[in-house]
């Protein structure tokens, strides 16, 4: 018999296993259908990347219930797996600022913790990146990080890593997924108190020693220590309320960036984000109070970290002396010229490593500096992914650094994720540099753009919520697929891409390929006059994701060929 979202309702309602308070916050929905269906029409998917959901009681949210179930099949996936020695090496977990962090975080040790399996646990907040080089530190075989990275202050999340400190790939992935939908949410769950764990030395808090080494590895990653007039350079810093704030104050002073000013109102961790509701650092309005004191001070640069501290935005003076806010893909192809310009003895088989969504600006750049560029799907595993073939042999390269185009660099493979404390730091170091000889970040970003071709980039999300929204979304995805697309936006189609069946199409000589990446549901046109355009639902939010990326012979022609191809693809998506 199918079970409805009504009786899924009535089973939590009817079930011991709910405290009193999550008990009564159901009975007060009980005249409220639409908000009981929303909370149980589904179970809240735990995917390649882990899970991400409004907080609230309910299947298809976040709470410690639906945590303890991707913890139990987390460890029952370890101990089938890896066994005693899986167990031993245990869990490194760390958790961010968010409403329930801490508590999911000390559910999650403590199930494993049940289960035989060591849990490292930190004692307070601390970043993706730290988790992901604890992971590797600690020689544990998997983490967890408790975060909704820059999702609204009401939701929050769980992603798993792998021994190598990288989220979970293949054929870890499907394996834990399918591990975590086995469970039973409340049957199947081991739980241990925190007093018993410990005195078992089956959960571990994780001391200073960890922030230490972390801290030395992203310092190595400096490539120009000794500036002229770093100690001046003005630079101004918001963690916008997350976990950032303790590890770039530190690292950033420890470099010799004295005149660091943090934006008061947003300095300390507070998950309900007063000042910046979406702490997106893509977002350009939560760089308000930062250039507000910026003017004051009279610094010229600001950057912002997510509340995880994994994504790195900045705000920066043009040469009208206005601000402006490069884009994830303007960020990256500075950082990625810097380093390449910079850094000494980079090996003959020097690589990069970006996306399918990313800028075409990065192939042209690549080829001008020698240097092999690799791109994967959408999601930092994949490049913590590649990183792991280059060690292994598996592929010729030496990673040198990796991007994604929403705000995510990782330079040095101390950590397998996008790090904001590390791209802090070489932004900062950028910066000063550029100044000490005169220029900016903003005149160096021109220099690219008049030796390479005006790029530019735009990505439009569209939010699609509840049951009927993620209906919208397949609609969309599966019209595409339907349709034979000859022209788009006034412009013939050359290549077809579906990366769900893996095949690249040649309109022009109608050749089928096999696409070389794992299999994802996202479909890529690019155009006869170089033109890309992406679809992708996005992983992680109720979204749909449009890439659109171009390129011209000036900043105008650029900027209205962007805004005609923006308007005519909406509208074409409008009509299907």
């Amino acid at each position: 018999m199918i079970k409805t979202y009504l009786d899924y309702y009535r089973q939590w309602l009817d079930s011991d296993y709910l405290t009193k308070e999550d008990h009564q916050e159901l009975l007060n929905i009980k005249d409220d259908e639409k908000e009981i269906e929303s909370r149980f029409y589904t179970q809240l998917s735990f995917g390649t990347a882990g899970m991400r959901g409004v907080r609230g009681i309910g299947r298809n949210r976040i709470n410690i219930y639906t945590i303890r179930k991707a913890t139990q099949g987390l460890a029952n996936y370890i101990l089938k797996e890896t066994g005693k020695k899986g167990a031993e090496k245990g869990v490194a977990i760390a958790y961010d600022c968010r409403i329930g962090s801490t508590e999911y975080a000390l559910n999650s040790a403590l199930v494993l913790a049940a289960n035989g399996i060591k849990a490292y646990l930190f004692t307070s907040l601390r970043s993706t990146p730290e988790l992901s080089f604890a992971t590797r530190e600690l020689k544990a075989q998997a983490g967890i990080m408790v975060t909704a990275s820059h999702n609204p202050e009401e939701y929050n999340g769980y992603k798993v890593y792998w021994e190598d400190g990288a989220q979970i790939v293949e054929p870890q992935a499907s394996g834990i997924v399918n591990s975590v939908n086995s469970v039973d949410i409340f049957k199947d769950i081991k739980l241990m108190t925190e007093s018993e764990a410990v005195k078992k030395g089956l959960l571990v808090y994780i001391d200073k020693k960890i922030d230490d080494r972390f801290i030395e590895e992203v310092k190595k990653q400096a490539i120009i220590k000794n500036i002229p007039g770093k100690d001046k350079f003005k630079i101004v810093y918001s963690p916008l309320h997350g976990t950032g704030r303790v590890a770039v104050q530190r690292v950033l002073k420890e470099m010799g960036f004295d005149s660091l000013y943090t934006v008061p109102e947003q300095e300390m961790p507070n998950g309900l984000f007063p000042t910046c509701p979406y702490a997106n650092p893509e977002d350009k309005s939560v760089f308000k109070l930062s250039t507000e004191l910026a003017d004051k001070i009279g610094a010229t640069i600001c950057l912002a970290n997510d509340p995880d501290a994994d994504r790195t935005g900045i705000a920066i003076k043009d040469n009208n002396n206005q601000w402006y806010y490069p884009n994830g893909n303007q960020l990256g192809i500075l950082l990625m010229n810097y380093i390449l310009q910079m850094k000494e003895n980079i090996p003959e088989n020097a690589a990069v490593i970006s996306t399918i969504v990313s800028t075409p600006m990065l192939d042209v750049i690549a080829k001008d500096k020698n240097v092999k560029l690799f791109r994967t799907l959408t999601g930092f595993k994949y490049i913590g992914e590649k990183i792991r073939q280059f060690e292994n042999k598996k592929l010729d390269g030496t990673f040198i650094f990796g991007f994604e185009e929403s705000i995510g660099y990782l330079v040095g493979t101390h950590v397998r994720d996008k790090d904001a404390i590390v791209s802090s730091l070489l932004i900062s170091e950028m910066a000063a540099y550029y100044d000490s000889i005169g220029s900016s970040l903003y005149k160096e970003l021109i220099k690219l753009y008049e030796k390479y071709g005006w790029f530019c980039e735009e990505t439009i999300a569209i939010t699609k919520t509840d049951k009927t929204g993620l209906e919208e979304i397949s609609e969309i995805m599966n019209k595409l697929r339907s349709k034979e697309h000859k022209n788009l936006c006034g412009e013939k189609v050359k290549i077809y891409k579906d990366y769900e069946k893996q095949i690249e199409t040649d309109l022009i000589t109608g050749k089928n390929s096999k696409l070389d990446l794992p299999k994802s549901n996202v479909i890529q046109f690019i155009l006869e006059d170089g033109t890309y355009i992406t679809v992708r639902p996005s992983g992680t939010e109720p979204k749909i994701k449009y890439y659109i990326g171009i390129s011209d012979s000036s900043l105008e022609k650029a900027e209205k060929k962007l805004a005609d191809t923006k308007k005519q693809f909406l509208e074409y998506i409008e009509q299907l």
